[in-house]
């Protein structure tokens, strides 16, 4: 059975500054809250988040840029070691942080197909079983053969997309992607979305487009400067919001 717990997350690093003879010119990063004085400064991108998924959640995750959002993402996938607290996950996990995360440019869409199966573990015969029907869900035709360089940002998305789900991921973390497709193909997306949670599965969902939240997600969870704001029933901060 699927599940995500989290407990008491905090994510701290330090900031490291080039000495230079040059003006200073740092750039700070926009997420969390900036600590300390000098060379001895501290970014806290995360602190003391808290939240449990079970089968069938999808939670949405709002806030404003550098609420913390992109980052939690990656600590639950792993990218990111949290410096206190607790992630336990159980499930396969895949995520689309970018639409060409994975993929190859010079490869054509339907190697892209197989060489993303193969990351996420599967053989030949399971990808080769699946592959009609990637190409199908994505609407990509004939381009399916040319190299994924030529595609629009669209048909990126369509393709990343129809890869990810099609590969059956027990849990799915995206961040600020579905929105790229046309209305028609994220109306698909949405029903898919909606079929893989049905299935047992997880998804979470980080987007400043608040009409999509609500119409896919059961949970929303607020952060703020890398804190919990507040966790909710998408119902009732879809009226409040």
């Amino acid at each position: 059975m699927v599940s995500i717990h989290v407990s008491n997350l905090s994510l701290v690093y330090r900031l490291r500054e080039k000495l230079t003879l040059a003006k200073r010119d740092r750039r700070l990063p926009t997420g969390g809250r900036l600590e300390g004085k000098g060379r001895t400064q501290y970014v806290t991108a995360l602190d003391g988040v808290s939240f449990e998924l079970a089968a069938g959640d999808r939670l949405g995750l709002v806030g404003a840029n550098g609420a913390g959002k992109t980052t939690l993402l990656k600590v639950l996938y792993g990218i990111y070691a949290p410096t206190s607290g607790s992630v336990e996950v159980e499930g396969r996990v895949d995520a689309l942080f970018n639409i060409s995360l994975g993929f190859r440019r010079e490869a054509t869409g339907r190697r892209n197909i197989v060489l993303r199966g193969l990351m996420n573990g599967w053989n030949m015969d399971e990808i080769e079983a699946r592959m009609e029907d990637v190409i199908e869900f994505s609407e990509l035709g004939d381009f399916i053969d040319l190299p994924f360089k030529t595609y629009s940002q669209g048909m990126a998305a369509r393709l990343a997309f129809s890869v990810a789900t099609s590969l059956d991921p027990e849990i799915l973390l995206m961040d600020e992607w579905i929105g790229a497709g046309d209305p028609k193909f994220q109306d698909k997306a949405r029903n898919r979305m909606s079929e893989l949670a049905e299935k047992a599965g997880i998804i979470v969902l980080a987007s400043h487009n608040h009409g999509l939240l609500k119409k896919t997600c059961n949970k929303i969870l607020e952060l703020e400067s890398g804190s919990v704001k507040g966790l909710h029933l998408a119902e009732e901060w879809a009226t409040s919001s």
